[in-house]
């Protein structure tokens, strides 16, 4: 009977520590009983709700049109290893570098809903009628190469990834690299993945935070690996989401959705977190016939079962990044202009081969191949180059959506590219 109560015991203890948990309350607890920084937040609500209100005036003017002037988000973003010694092997230094890019490939598939898992809303939408549209942000988050800050001692041209320099002793800000979306990987606390305030600040160099085992989507590197559930880069997701001030859809039930719960009217109330992965339509809302948006990102599923934002959801973040606009640095990234004028890419879609041709010779870039959970699929550097033209084949490359990044002395460009 002991043994049986010990066993039973365990699979409780190892069930609970595998449930997602966020620190971000707790942090704005901590927010909110400082003064000065409860004042910073405050200011900074009220030039969102400004944001937010012209935006929704203008999507209601634009509500019968069927063209665009939204022009891409591109934010320059820095990532931190404090715990990683400077002295560490030039190995592990690489290997984590593209273990942080492969977190931002799955930033920019969630962000721009083109996630893979994505298809399985078809399946489940009737269950949401309130849910119009999924949303997209319309964003590139890029690793800064230029103009690092002088104390950082990185080389132009080479990504902003620290070891053992910055945000140290815990740290959930620092200065240096104000004007940058900084991503610290380290122990988050006590079973906590990680954490962001509700509203994040550039200027005051916020970070959103991490745990070693939930940031990226490969196999990870020596202390960095990340283990399932949490294994496919959605924690970072989750807590980005709050930096762009994004609360749980579980944030109460109320009668005004613009002013009671998460403040997002095309997420169904609800009054508590769902965890693992539950079937769609099984779990309830606080108003009967609602059904929880379990597979929301702002919600406690696992990695696997969540893979959606709400058009209501990605408009607020918007209306988030407008009022943050002016805190982000301009000089972080390398200029895409050049890229952009003097690269075609064709054909796309392609059958898995296709050509990158540039106006003028470029003697020395750089490919890679990614898709959209981050997984590079191919990766080559080119020097010393006299033809504009350059044939690119993938091998065994499923038919869907890829991202390639091509980078020279001149610049850096991500272009989708489609294979059918």
């Amino acid at each position: 009977m002991k043994l049986r109560l010990l066993f039973a015991l365990l699979v409780f203890q190892l069930s609970f520590a595998q449930q997602r948990t966020c620190g971000m309350e707790a942090k704005m607890q901590e927010i909110m009983a400082n003064p000065v920084l409860k004042q910073q937040y405050l200011d900074q609500q009220a030039k969102f709700e400004v944001e937010l209100q012209k935006l929704e005036l203008n999507a209601n003017k634009n509500a019968n049109s069927t063209s665009s002037t939204n022009t891409t988000i591109v934010i320059p973003v820095a990532v931190h290893f404090p715990s990683v010694s400077t002295t560490a092997s030039a190995t592990l230094k690489t290997c984590l570098r593209a273990l942080a890019q492969s977190q931002i490939n799955t930033l920019n598939a969630d962000y721009n809903a083109l996630n893979t898992d994505l298809a399985n809303w078809d399946a489940d939408a009737p269950f949401y009628p309130m849910v119009t549209s999924v949303g997209n942000l319309d964003v590139q988050f890029v690793l800064a190469t230029q103009n690092h800050p002088a104390s950082s001692g990185i080389a132009a041209g080479t990504v902003a990834v620290t070891f053992g320099t910055d945000f140290l002793s815990n740290a959930d800000s620092d200065t240096t690299w104000a004007g940058y979306l900084n991503l610290v990987c380290r122990n988050a606390g006590s079973g906590i993945l990680g954490y962001s305030p509700l509203g994040g600040s550039p200027s005051a160099g916020n970070t959103v935070v991490i745990s070693k085992t939930s940031f990226g989507s490969n196999a990870g590197c020596t202390g960095y690996v990340p283990g399932a559930p949490y294994d496919l880069g959605r924690t970072l997701t989750h807590e980005l989401g709050h930096y762009f001030n994004l609360d749980h859809t579980f944030n109460g039930c109320g009668t005004n959705c613009s002013t009671s719960g998460d403040k997002v009217c095309d997420t169904p109330a609800v009054s508590a977190a769902t965890y693992s992965c539950p079937v769609a339509g099984d779990v309830g809302g606080c108003v009967a016939g609602e059904n929880a948006l379990t597979m929301n990102y702002m919600d406690y599923v696992d990695d696997a079962c969540m893979y959606m934002f709400t058009l209501g959801q990605a408009n607020r973040m918007k209306a988030y990044y407008n009022s943050i606009v002016s805190q982000f640095t301009t000089t972080a990234l390398a200029n895409t202009t050049f890229l952009e004028a003097n690269l075609n890419i064709y054909p796309n879609p392609n059958k898995g081969s296709f050509t990158l041709q540039f106006k003028e010779v470029t003697s020395s870039y750089s490919v890679e191949v990614f898709d959209v959970t981050g997984q590079t699929v191919y990766e080559n550097n080119f020097a010393q180059n006299t033809n504009p033209v350059q044939v690119i084949t993938l091998p065994n490359a499923a038919a869907g959506v890829y991202f390639v990044n091509i980078k020279s002395d001149k610049g850096l460009v991500t272009k989708k590219l489609v294979i059918q």
